[in-house]
């Protein structure tokens, strides 16, 4: 009971059948029709159920194979196994199989792994091409109805949502097919949907598997059908569209009825189709063309050409339609043929039938080539050819849906093309299933049983192959313009009549013939074979089609109407041609094969014909396929392909081949489907656990290396901690126990020093008592004396005058008294005078002198101020001295001094460097930082040199004694010092200065000396002595620090400020002691500050200082100096103790607005005496001490000194120009007359007639004028002279009239001209070494005619131009060597220095000015420089684009006189503003400078070194692996072409921004990953041996761009990184390594680097920033690397903004066009590149660069609770929500707007209740849109104002935030609104609002705002935008219904759903994964 067994059927099938119990109790069989039958044998068990493999079957029979298919047909599973062969059979009905979730679900699985289906065939195609990387194919073969259209959309469906793009281009694909199909499908007996025409899609990829377009190639259109129908069939279902679903007013522009109204619509009696909706057909149609770019025009044309055809079916030459061709041509081209004889045209009448049959042609023929129209225009839309440079291969997967095997009642011409492909298309199936695979096996010597199968290769010869065959015979025949059908078949039987496989018609006049197909015998009506295969038109239609005025019409016609056509070539020869293409296109493709099987001719749902199916498995030879699939191995590897894909799954290195059902070949690996699926599932899994114990180590080996490094620094905190703890307690008991004993010590120590000091103290008083008596007592007895003197001399005067005054006695008494009290009151003034002085001296020792009366007290010597530079002037100024006038100033706050100033961390970090913690570290012995009164042993600070060891203890008892520490020794004669106390510090500072003074020791010191004395020796010591500097601050600091007594203090302070005008300190010590000087007392701190900045800043002094300086320390305020131009001004400059002579030049300059200041110098003049002090680093008050100290030893006063400044023209540079400055002519100009005058300058009368007469023609009277003029004083008359008298005498030409800037620029010429040596600026030298001269000691004069040598009496020994001087160097301070073509002159001497500056100065400037060059090498054969031999002259020209620091010069050749590039190491730019002679350059300089420069290598000289920098471009790339590809090495030798301009290296025509060099260099290697190894070899290679620092920072800045963009490859990568570690000094060095150790662990980037990214790194910085905006408003700048992606963007803007979550925000892209959320998973950079470049690309002819903005806004509204996330409420919800209420797109009634309204209200006033007087002018700020008018003003204002005064205290932050909750309330909260006009459901309005939220999409009326449908997304099949368009596809994938719209915001609408879309499936994924956790 229950068992299942085989029955005999009687039809040859066995039926299966199962055994039962009948009512009677007796055992019955009922097969599986339910009839019952005999018993004949069991059933297998695998037949039983069925299997989804039909290998797998036990009872492999024919009843096996159909039981199977009937099983799962009646189980609904339609789909069954073959080995890779997928079986289809119809269901007729729709099955929920085709989701989404189906989708999904075969995603990247194996074949097997899941039940079959369609999708697992073409994930298996899509797999296969990506892993192979090898094009597939699939053949969808199978009867007319059987599913092949259905299943090929199904396929296209997968494919299009498996590469996971949703791109546009996709759904253009996908759209194509509503189109072909109304087209090219009609209604047949057999198939509601049935192509009639065979179309292979050919979809490609790129290597990222994604969709980047197709092309569609069509086969064979029943074009009859238009004109012919069989019964109970249709016409194509395009007509039935348009008639149905056109508009009313459409149908009567176009004359259009109903289908009934038509005979080519009528003739199969049937105009409607059960089951298709014919309305919303027409509506998908017309968005399919809106799709697929037709324009509306395009749609209008055809829908004209559609009802022209309609028409002219009506025609019975007889009525009207509607023309579009003129009527009477159409009348005779219907009704008339014409023939061209050869002497005229004849036209013949045609009968009614054959009229016909040209209407029918012409009819054909319009609708043929209009169906080709379209599949053009389809392919022009979906087909993007590569470029024909680029080396991307498309992959491709093509699929073939043709027309199935038809064999009908009555088979035409049609039905033998169609079976014809039929029978290429089995024989390809069996070729690939059973030829190829046995020859296989054979080759390859695999065991094998040969299996028998139908071959079908016989009908095709008799068909096609062989010579004569049937398709021959009849394109044969059709070429005869007298051929029939009758002598067509005569022919055809006469060849084939005798073979089994053409079946011959039984006599001469039947028609019919029949052909033996693989799926059996068709007989083929012959009538109209030859007419249909001839497919011609006659040229009366053609003519007449040319004169239409459909464009359209002429366009599909366009072939035939192009001037010299030949004839068309018949329909059977196109139809050969094009299926020939197919076969080659099938066969170079991995082909997969379904079978679609029709189970019933009645297309019913769950009825199966077991005949009908059985009939469609043999002919299908699919039994033969089970066998030899069973049997055979379908999957095939080569060994090292197998090896390679399958190495992880290795674990022995045995092989036995006997082991398994598999098979090892000569080379290959053969194995079953299900091993296949086995092994890859298999290495899935090991891949997975390997990349698990991948992670597992590296996991391991970070968090060992962690644990390494803590524990490493645990032991180290642990080791120093114990360290300082034994430290602290060895320190603690030794201090404890050093300071018992030092106390005992010191108690011991104190004990006897006070008893000592009782004693001393005991016998000082004693003393000191006894001395006191004694003096008391002698003073008491001198006292007495004295005054017993005085009584006695007072009584003998007495005793005289008794008698005078007895006589007067009587006149004086009244006088007496007054005497006497008058005595006594000058007694008590005299004690009053003794009191005050007692009581002032005693004051005195307690309260100390102030600052300035310490310095007047101590400096009291000096002679009070006055008398300013009193005396005469000198010798040659005393002119300028009667004009003297109030000098003009030049205040400070215009010219600041050139200082270095210190910044607040500098200021900041002097706290650290205290001078307690110097003496710490560098004081010697036991010297501390407080103040002592007692010499030292030893210096302060460690000295090597003795001297300096003795020097400083002088120089420390000499400050002792300064600041009073130490008493001044008692008068004694010094015979050193013969000024004797008195004198003053000249001599003590010459004896200090010189060598003498350093030798001397201390008893010549031991005398009184003055303050001055004192000051000089110490600044002696300092300024002779560098290495004494820091001890003599050292000194005076330790003086001051603690120092109580106040007098001493002052004084230090004086000399510290004192000292810091005249020297600096080392850089050891400045920080020290500017942290020292900042405590300093009452204003000395900033004054010391600012002494110490500008010393540091100007050098040391070389004089002491001045008493010009000691009188400003009274005061701390800068001195005033004045100046005296040569126009007479006098100008007061302010000056401090560091300014130097180069300071005051620039004031002076830019007081007179002097711009050409070069030459000018300050001179220095005393009595005759007058010297120049240059424009350098001279101290002024060097100069002015000099004087002062020549004075004195002339016994003159200091304060006295006559001394003058001047500023005058010094030396004339080689390029100076009278013209460029009128102030700088002017002043030389003065100073010439000046020289003329005073006899300064001599001008010999023959020089001066000489050069007027080349000024003047002739004429010298003018300079004879001059000199008379001059000499006598009068040169005020000689300038009006002059002019005057060169206008007058007819020299118009060289002055106008009163023009005399022109006659002094020619008298500053003159003198530039022929007085060089007297500007000039000498150095007096001694010559060490080089050729030999008549004197050793000479002065160099240097001048702008160049460098000459004079001796003592000024004669000339050496004269050398600029030119023959090669170069300089500066050996040491006191020497210089001068490089010239005569030899190497040694010199030296005090001024060489400031010699080798004003040489190179010259040398540099007329290098850079000159414009003639030598070249150093020949020239290389580049067509794009300039050729030259080596030793030509070459001429420089200018040029913006070539520049010396970028190596490029351009230059004309001399010789030739062409121009071009010249590399600037190949030329020597002669230092020489003119033109140099042949006598000159030939003999001389090119000899001297080949022997006196490098030599350069030639090219031919040795091997070239590749690895190293060139200026050449590339031939052939580096790197061998690329030479062989001629794409890679066109690239790779492009990108170096790039390179070399980038890094300035090469020239170039054109001017190219950095990033569009830096996308030609990188935009090939980030899209071929074979590339970019060669693009870091070029980039090193040309910073190798690079000696051209702008080239090799231009180097660095593209190898820190490629390092971010890609990482090297693992051979390169080492060497790249040892590159980078070896150049570790340069400032990009490190970064580049980390960059490059960065982008191995990322992916890498895939576009060139973005604009911001170049910038930044050209800038010098390797941050790179970014301007964020958010949408309140604000901006934040973020750092953002070149390896950032978006997300990790929005994770660090989120963690800067203090967010709760990122979750849901994004980053915005705005530019002017649009705005675009950037992928969170791609790079920032190559995000923000695509996009500006979509927006650059999209304007033709747009700007270089495109202006956007950066937003970080919410995207996705989920999680979103107003107060959860205040910061989030406040700059994001808020500020996004806002504008989405006012513009009214929410529902909401009048409550909620009048308290939204008030919160808004609030908001916007901030709270101020006195402005809701003008709340009715604010409405359109606070509420909606659409709604203002909804109530009156004054209602609005009260109900708002109401609700207002409720929400009292309420802040505007609290009301943003009740804004948000009431929002938050509505199911359009957070969603994003776009109005869109839609097409594609005539129920809703044209223009819709789409609401996309967390809920799903909702399409809404825009005025009722009523929800029309919602769509939730797991509804959403799939979504994709264009241009102008956006599409879905609602419900399955197969009667899923679609939505297009019209709208420019598709792409948001995209882009938005995806991302919801995938936030669902990323939170569903977490739940399978937290749920199988949990389990």
């Amino acid at each position: 009971m229950g068992d299942y067994v085989w029955l005999d059927s009687g039809t040859g099938v066995p039926i299966g059948a199962r055994v039962k119990e009948s009512e009677k109790g007796k055992l019955q069989l009922v097969d599986d029709e339910g009839k019952e039958q005999a018993a004949l044998r069991p059933m297998h068990p695998t037949s039983v159920e069925g299997v989804e493999d039909m290998i797998r079957l036990g009872d492999l029979t024919e009843a096996g194979l159909l039981r199977n298919l009937l099983v799962r047909h009646k189980e609904g599973s339609i789909y069954t196994y073959t080995g890779s062969i997928l079986v289809a059979v119809n269901p007729y009905k729709v099955l929920p199989i085709y989701t989404a979730e189906q989708v999904h679900m075969y995603t990247d699985r194996r074949l097997g792994e899941l039940p079959p289906h369609v999708f697992a065939i073409a994930d298996s195609c899509f797999f296969n091409m990506r892993r192979s990387q090898k094009n597939q194919c699939c053949v969808i073969s199978g009867e007319s109805g059987a599913g092949k259209t259905e299943s090929a959309k199904l396929m296209l469906q997968y494919l299009a949502a498996v590469s996971g793009q949703r791109s546009w281009i996709e759904q253009q694909i996908l759209e194509a097919n509503p189109i072909l199909e109304a087209f090219g499908n009609a209604k047949t007996i057999r198939n509601d949907n049935s192509s009639r025409f065979g179309k292979y899609i050919d979809i490609n990829f790129n290597t990222q598997g994604a969709i980047e377009g197709a092309r569609i190639e069509q086969y064979l259109l029943e074009k009859s059908r238009v004109c012919r129908q069989a019964p109970e069939e249709r016409n194509y279902h395009i007509f039935y569209y348009m008639l149905v679903g056109m508009t009313p007013q459409q149908k009567t522009k176009l004359s259009l009825g109903n289908a009934s109204d038509y005979n080519y619509l009528t003739m199969g009696k049937c105009t409607t189709c059960e089951g298709r909706d014919d309305i919303t057909e027409y509506t998908h149609f017309l968005s399919a063309l809106k799709i697929l770019m037709f324009s509306d025009s395009d749609s209008w044309e055809i829908s004209r050409l559609l009802a022209a055809i309609l028409h002219l079916g009506n025609v019975k030459f007889e009525g009207w339609f509607r023309r579009q061709v003129n009527g009477k041509a159409l009348e005779k081209s219907l009704t008339q043929r014409s023939f061209q004889t050869n002497r005229e045209r004849v036209i013949t009448s045609l009968n009614s039938e054959q009229a016909q049959d040209g209407r029918d042609a012409f009819v054909k023929a319009i609708y043929g080539r209009l169906f080709i129209w379209v599949v053009d225009k389809i392919n022009s839309a979906v087909f993007k050819p590569l470029p024909e440079d680029s080396e991307e291969v498309h992959q491709c997967i093509g699929l073939l849906d043709i027309f199935g095997f038809e064999n009908f009642v009555k088979n035409s011409f049609e039905q033998l093309c169609i079976n014809f492909a039929n029978e290429q298309l089995q024989q390809f199936f069996v070729r690939h299933v059973f030829k190829l695979e046995q020859e296989e096996y054979s080759r390859e010597g695999v065991v094998w049983t040969h299996i028998e199968y139908n071959d079908n290769q016989r009908t095709l010869d008799v068909l096609a192959s062989k010579p004569l065959n049937i398709l021959a015979l009849i394109d044969e025949e059709s070429s005869f313009p007298k051929g029939t059908d009758r002598t067509m078949m005569q022919k055809v039987n006469k060849q084939h009549g005798k073979g089994d496989i053409y079946m011959a018609p039984k006599n001469d006049h039947e028609k019919q013939f029949g052909i033996r197909h693989f799926a059996g015998v068709v007989f083929y009506d012959s009538q109209g074979f030859l007419e249909k295969n001839r497919d011609a038109l006659s040229a009366d239609v053609i003519e007449l089609v040319e004169t239409s005025t459909n464009q359209l019409l002429k366009q599909a016609f366009k072939t035939d109407l192009a001037p010299g056509t030949k004839r068309s070539p018949t329909l059977i020869g196109q139809f050969r041609k094009s299926l020939e293409a197919l076969m080659k296109a099938l066969a170079a493709c991995q082909p997969y094969f379904i079978r679609c099987i029709k189970p019933n001719d009645l297309k019913q749902p769950e009825f199966f014909d077991r005949d009908l199916c059985m009939r469609q498995l043999r002919y299908s030879g699919m039994m033969e396929t089970i066998k030899i699939r069973k049997a055979g191995f379908p999957i095939r590897y080569s060994f090292q392909e197998f090896l390679e894909r399958f190495r992880v799954l290795l674990n022995t290195a045995t092989c036995d081949p006997k082991t398994g059902h598999w098979r090892r070949g000569r080379s290959k690996i053969f194995l079953k489907d299900f091993h296949d699926t086995m092994l890859e599932l298999e290495r899935m899994k090991k891949l997975n656990e390997k990349a698990l114990v991948i992670q597992r180590v590296l996991r391991g080996l970070k968090y060992r290396s962690q644990f390494l490094r803590k524990k490493a620094a645990a032991l180290m905190i642990q080791k120093h901690w114990r360290g300082h703890q034994g430290r602290k307690i060895y320190r603690i008991g030794l201090t404890r126990l050093q300071a018992r004993v030092r106390s005992r010590q010191m108690q011991h120590k104190y004990q006897k020093k006070r008893e000592a000091a009782t004693v001393l103290q005991a016998r000082v008083r004693g003393i000191n008592a006894r001395k006191e008596w004694r003096r008391q007592k002698a003073a008491v007895v001198l006292l007495q004396a004295y005054t017993r003197g005085a009584l006695a001399r007072r009584a003998v005067r007495k005793m005289k005058t008794d008698v005078r005054w007895s006589r007067r006695r009587l006149l004086l008494k009244p006088f007496r008294r007054a005497e006497e009290l008058a005595s006594l009151e000058r007694q008590r003034r005299l004690n009053e005078a003794l009191r005050r002085q007692r009581e002032a001296d005693a004051k005195a020792q307690d309260n100390p002198l102030s600052d300035h009366e310490m310095v007047d007290y101590m400096f009291q010597f000096l002679p009070p101020a006055g008398g300013d530079q009193e005396g005469q002037g000198p010798d040659g100024f005393k002119d300028l001295e009667q004009r003297r006038m109030v000098p003009e100033t030049v205040d400070l706050d215009e010219l600041p001094m050139e200082e270095q100033e210190l910044s607040s961390d500098e200021e900041d970090d002097l706290d650290e460097y205290s001078f307690s913690k110097f003496a710490s570290m560098s004081f010697q012995g036991a010297a501390t930082a407080t103040h002592v009164r007692h010499r030292l042993a030893q210096p302060l600070i460690h000295h090597e040199d003795e001297g300096d060891v003795q020097a400083s203890l002088t120089v420390w008892w000499i400050i002792l004694r300064f600041m009073g520490d130490l008493p001044e020794p008692k008068q004694r004669v010094n015979p050193l010092a013969p000024g004797g106390a008195g004198s003053r510090g000249a001599n003590a500072l010459s004896v200090a200065l010189s060598n003498e003074m350093m030798a001397v020791d201390s008893t010549s010191l031991e005398r009184p000396m003055t303050a001055l004395e004192k000051l000089h020796i110490i600044v002696g010591y300092a300024i002779v002595r560098r290495d004494l500097r820091d001890e003599i601050y050292c000194q005076i600091c330790k003086q001051l620090e603690g120092n109580n007594n106040k007098n001493s203090y002052y004084r230090g302070w004086i000399l510290l400020s004192l000292c810091l005008g005249i020297f600096p300190p080392t850089e050891k010590f400045i920080k020290y002691l500017q942290s020292f000087i900042r405590s300093g007392p009452g204003g000395y701190g900033p004054y010391c500050v600012e002494r110490l900045k500008r010393t540091a800043s100007n050098g040391v002094r070389g004089e002491p200082p001045s008493w010009l300086e000691l009188q400003a320390t009274k005061t701390k305020k800068r001195m005033t100096v004045t100046l005296t131009l040569m126009d007479g001004r006098t100008i007061s400059v302010p000056v401090d103790s560091a300014s130097t002579s180069g300071e005051i030049c620039q004031m002076l300059s830019q007081k007179v607005q002097l711009k050409d200041s070069f030459g000018f110098s300050v001179y220095v003049a005393l009595y005759e005496k007058v010297w120049a002090l240059g424009s350098g680093r001279e101290h002024v008050m060097d100069a002015i001490s000099q004087c002062e100290q020549e004075v004195r030893r002339k016994g003159g006063q200091e304060q006295h000194a006559p001394w003058r400044l001047y500023f005058r023209k010094e030396v004339f540079a080689p390029w100076h120009n009278c013209k460029d400055d009128a102030v700088s002519t002017e002043l030389i100009y003065r100073q010439v007359i000046r020289g003329l005058k005073f006899g300064e300058y001599q001008c010999r009368k023959v020089s001066a007639s000489v050069w007027a007469a080349q000024r003047d023609q002739g004429s010298c009277v003018h300079v004879c004028v001059v000199l008379v003029f001059i000499k006598s004083g009068q040169e005020t008359r000689f300038h009006g002279f002059m002019c005057s008298y060169l206008c007058s005498s007819g020299l118009q030409g060289l002055y106008k009239a009163g023009d005399e800037n022109a006659m002094k620029t020619d008298v500053v010429e003159y003198a530039r001209k022929n007085w060089p040596m007297f500007f000039s600026r000498f150095f007096e030298v001694v010559k060490v070494s080089g050729p030999a001269l008549a004197k050793s000691r000479f002065i160099v004069a240097i001048n702008w005619t160049g460098i000459t040598f004079l001796d003592e009496r000024e004669r000339r020994l050496v004269e050398l131009s600029y030119p023959e001087v090669t170069g300089v160097n500066t050996s040491s301070a006191q020497s210089v060597c001068l490089l010239t073509l005569r030899g190497d002159f040694t010199l030296s001497g005090a001024m060489t220095e400031d010699l080798a500056a004003l040489v190179l100065v010259f040398l540099a400037g007329l290098r850079e000015r000159s414009q003639y060059g030598v070249a150093l090498k020949d020239a290389s054969n580049d067509a794009t420089l300039l050729s030259f031999k080596k030793g030509e002259l070459l001429e420089l020209l200018k040029d913006k684009e070539f520049s010396l620091e970028r190596g490029w010069l351009k230059a004309r050749n001399d010789r030739t006189g062409k121009s071009g590039a010249v590399p600037a190491e190949a030329l020597l730019i002669l230092p020489t503003l003119s033109k140099p002679t042949n006598q000159v350059m030939v003999p001389h300089l090119y000899l001297s400078y080949q022997n006196h420069l490098p030599t350069v290598m030639s090219k031919n000289a040795g091997p070239e070194r590749l690895w190293v920098h060139s200026r050449e471009p590339l031939r052939l790339p580096l790197l061998r692996r690329l030479a062989n590809n001629a794409d890679h090495s066109t690239k790779a030798c492009l990108a170096f072409t790039y390179i070399l301009p980038y890094m300035g290296d090469y020239p170039t025509k054109q001017s190219q921004s950095s990033l569009e060099l830096t996308d030609q260099i990188f935009g090939a290697a980030t899209q071929n990953e074979a590339l970019r190894d060669e693009i870091y070899c070029q980039i090193m290679k040309q910073m190798t041996s690079n000696n051209n620092r702008f080239s090799l920072e231009q180097g660095w800045q593209l190898l820190w761009l490629c390092c971010g963009l890609f990482p090297p490859g693992p051979q390169l990568s080492k060497h790249a990184q040892r590159f980078l570690e070896s150049r570790e000094r340069q400032p990009l060095a490190a970064d580049c390594l980390k960059r490059l150790q960065s982008s191995r662990r990322t992916d890498p980037r895939k576009l060139p680097p973005h604009q911001v990214e170049v910038e930044a790194i050209q800038q010098n910085s390797i941050q790179i920033f970014h301007k964020i905006h958010f949408p309140n408003d604000t901006e934040d700048v973020m750092e953002v690397a070149t390896s950032t992606r978006v997300r990790d963007l929005v994770q660090s803007i989120s963690e800067k903004l203090g967010l709760i979550s990122a979750d849901g925000f994004s980053v915005f892209v705005k530019t002017p066009d649009t705005v675009l959320s950037l992928n969170e998973a791609d790079y920032f950079f190559d995000s923000l590149r695509q996009i500006t470049d979509w927006s650059k690309n999209a304007k033709l002819g747009g700007p270089v660069s495109v202006s956007y903005m950066v937003f970080f806004m919410r995207k996705l509204w989920y999680n979103v609770i107003p107060g959860r996330d205040l910061e989030a409420d406040l700059i994001f919800h808020y500020p996004q929500e806002l504008p989405k209420y006012m513009r009214g797109y929410h529902v909401v009634t009048k409550e909620e707007m009048v308290h939204i309204g008030a919160l808004l209200f609030r908001i916007k006033t901030g709270g101020d209740s006195k402005q809701l007087a003008v709340l009715p002018k604010l409405l359109k700020e606070i509420l909606p849109a659409d709604q203002i008018k909804a109530f009156s003003e004054n209602e609005w204002k009260k109900t708002i104002s109401a609700a207002y005064n409720k929400q009292a205290e309420m802040t505007s932050e609290e009301a943003m935030l009740e804004f948000l909750k009431a929002v938050y309330r509505w199911q359009t909260f957070g969603a994003a609104f776009f109005d869109v006009k839609q097409t594609s459901d005539r129920t809703f309005p044209d223009i819709v609002r789409i609401a996309i939220s967390k809920t799903g999409v909702a399409i809404i009326h825009p005025k009722t705002k009523e929800v029309l449908a919602t769509h939730a997304f797991n509804r959403i099949a799939s979504w994709c935008s264009g241009s102008t368009y956006f599409h879905m596809t609602l419900g399955s994938l197969v009667q899923g219904s679609k939505f297009l719209c019209e709208t420019s915001l598709g792409y948001k609408m995209d882009d938005l759903i995806g991302s919801y879309v995938n936030m669902y499936l990323r939170e569903q994924k977490a739940g399978q994964r937290q749920q199988r956790f949990n389990m």
